[in-house]
């Protein structure tokens, strides 16, 4: 197995004009699209958090769509940190909590 296919997982934190432009809905949209499980949520200081689970390479095509977002989003930036993934995750979903 070489590494591009290695599930890996990620945390990231995205910052800028990321509520209630369909943010989450974007972000789980596209994760379902490339296979990826895991959930995305807004925080409180108003930046939108993810964890997620997938392929090595279907996780690095969803960070540069986080970098993009939905036409009405502006990110400013997008924190990463890779783990190692745990299969603690069976689809993506949206948490409002």
């Amino acid at each position: 197995m070489n590494n591009k296919n290695m599930k890996q997982k990620i945390e990231c934190k995205i910052t800028g004009r990321v509520q209630m432009v369909m943010f989450r809905d974007f972000t789980q949209r596209k994760a379902k699209k490339l296979g990826i499980f895991g959930y995305v949520k807004n925080e409180d200081d108003g930046s939108v958090y993810v964890l997620a689970e997938g392929e090595k390479d279907n996780l690095e095509k969803f960070i540069s769509l986080l970098k993009e977002g939905p036409i009405l989003a502006k990110v400013d930036k997008v924190d990463v940190k890779w783990m190692p993934c745990q299969n603690e995750f069976s689809d993506f979903k949206i948490k409002y909590e």
